[in-house]
């Protein structure tokens, strides 16, 4: 894309679009094309307007946000950034709104959001560039998982799966998971997700995939047939204790820019499982989890990347291509057949 990023801002309340606006426009390289007070003003200044990008509030008057999104995804796609209330409601709606094909989301800023309003709009600002880099048309069909379903992803004690995304990754999770069999080892997961969306954002998972599905917490024992996913703002690592694999959880610094961080948990699985392991990094921007990854390829690891053209955002997955951190590249409907086939081998090697 060249040029500046042309947003409209879709919002209710005109104090909330007056901030959006000013905050958006802070440092010169995204411009608020418009701003809409409800979906359907919102439609016809996407038309008038052609944005690159859309801010969206879920309650509004008329239509509300989801309604909205979901007809916007269907005869128009574009990159959408939600602004979502932090609430357990909210949290819900958000992850919804990403299934309908949302890009990202941001949470509003509370009285009690760390950093104010300076912290939301640098981090507003930065997912609506992401947003802006994805593309849209890239996200594979619902009716691309395989033809055959996996009738068994079963691999020896100690065995592990990792996965690791960032924008895009909560329907690219939820699309590999939906075809892992409940025989397959335990699955870790780091998807850079605020605090207090991630519990959501498993429970729905648990709703809708074959395997059990629950945040991690400290100490948890992994068990065959059950994923983990990192609780927003902490660390997920593995460790052995008492001859167990258990979760670990912190809230130690950052690493590549984030916690949880994609890198920390393929470097501890790396540790942990060596050539017992199959990871795989999926969606997102930046380059959290491309060494993690290298180090579990090192350590003996199946690895796989997100292949380009099916990656709402080919960022992470090219970064570890990149540094030779994956053995093979595939498109996401393929992926879970991919890391059921590598659990095989081991099986067979065992």
């Amino acid at each position: 894309m060249s040029g500046r990023i042309r947003v409209l801002v879709v919002d209710d309340s005109a104090l909330i679009r007056e901030v959006l606006s000013r905050t958006l426009a802070k440092e010169g390289d995204i411009v608020v094309v418009g701003t809409a007070q409800d979906p359907l003003d919102a439609r016809e200044k996407i038309k008038a307007l052609a944005p690159d990008v859309v801010t969206l509030d879920i309650e509004m008057p008329n239509m509300n946000g989801l309604a909205f999104l979901q007809k916007l995804m269907r005869l128009r796609p574009m990159p959408v950034v939600m602004v979502s209330t932090l609430t357990t409601r909210g949290a819900s709606e958000t992850m919804l709104a990403l299934e309908l094909g949302a890009v990202d989301f941001v949470a509003k800023p509370g009285p009690d959001t760390p950093g104010g309003i300076e912290e939301f709009g640098a981090v507003l600002r930065e997912k609506v560039r992401h947003a802006a880099q994805s593309d849209v048309l890239a996200r594979a069909p619902e009716a691309a998982v395989p033809e055959l379903p996996l009738r068994t992803a079963a691999a020896p004690e100690g065995a592990l799966v990792a996965i690791g995304a960032s924008t895009g990754g909560v329907e690219a999770i939820r699309q590999v998971l939906a075809a892992m069999p409940p025989d397959c080892p335990p699955i870790v997961i780091a998807q850079h997700m605020p605090k207090g969306f991630t519990a959501r954002f498993a429970a729905r998972l648990d709703e809708l995939v074959p395997v059990g599905v629950v945040e991690a917490a400290d100490r948890m024992v992994l068990e065959r047939g059950r994923a983990y996913v990192a609780p927003g703002d902490h660390h997920l690592r593995v460790e052995r204790s008492s001859g167990q694999l258990k979760c670990r959880v912190s809230q130690d610094e950052t690493m590549s820019g984030h916690r949880p961080s994609v890198d920390v948990l393929f470097h501890s699985v790396a540790r942990v499982a060596g050539p017992m392991a199959v990871g795989a990094i999926l969606t997102g921007m930046g380059r959290d989890g491309a060494q993690g990854l290298k180090a579990m390829r090192e350590a003996g690891a199946f690895t796989i990347g997100q292949s380009r053209g099916s990656a709402l955002i080919y960022g992470m997955p090219k970064a570890a291509f990149e540094i030779g951190a994956v053995v093979e590249e595939a498109p996401l409907e393929r992926i879970a057949g991919r890391l059921a086939a590598a659990l095989l081998k081991l099986r067979t090697a065992a």
